[in-house]
């Protein structure tokens, strides 16, 4: 069976692909910790993906927690480890921004989506995908006017996501309770 093949993943990070640490920053590699099934899970997205890109606000680095220095060696030992995997990420945005500079590349601001596509002109967000753990990641994806999936790891979040969703029913999103159950399901066909 030859699976259904979309245009572009968009994954969060923090809550996604690796343990979110409540109220702080993965700042060096020895904190970023996968979660469950993520290292099995992007290669079966890699079979049905034209790419996978990550976008994630960072604003540690705004508040001067942490250098771009930093992240990028936390991210190179990601990309590592997902590679060996089997896995492939394409490229990673981040936006250093705190959440109350102007203008702000943060999500659910579209600049990261923008910005790939601008590098990646063949993207086509319409047959592309948003997949994050909070309301931010959900609204990027509908202002980019992709689908949109939650991965439940946030129950702060998940609650927000569902009231907006209860008072816009016609806002598209799937929700699932990890990456490796989303991959599942998007490999199955259904």
């Amino acid at each position: 069976m030859e699976l259904k093949k979309f245009n572009t993943l968009f994954l969060d990070r923090d809550g996604v692909i690796n343990v979110r640490i409540p109220g702080g920053y993965v700042a060096k590699p020895e904190e970023f910790q996968f979660l469950e099934g993520v290292l099995e899970a992007i290669p079966l997205l890699n079979a049905i993906f034209d790419r996978i890109l990550i976008v994630t606000n960072q604003q540690g680095i705004g508040k001067g927690l942490m250098t771009s220095e930093d992240l990028e060696e936390v991210h190179r030992r990601m990309v590592e480890e997902i590679s060996e995997a089997g896995g492939r990420i394409e490229k990673i945005y981040f936006c250093p921004d705190l959440a109350d500079k102007q203008p702000n590349c943060r999500k659910p601001a579209p600049a990261m989506a923008l910005q790939a596509k601008s590098e990646y002109p063949e993207i086509d967000f319409q047959h592309s995908w948003m997949v994050g753990d909070s309301l931010s990641d959900l609204e990027f994806g509908w202002n980019s006017r992709m689908h949109t999936a939650l991965i439940e790891t946030n129950p702060e979040e998940v609650t927000k996501a569902q009231h907006l969703l209860r008072q816009h029913q016609q806002l598209p999103c799937q929700r699932f309770s990890s990456l490796l159950e989303l991959a599942s399901v998007l490999n199955s066909g259904d």
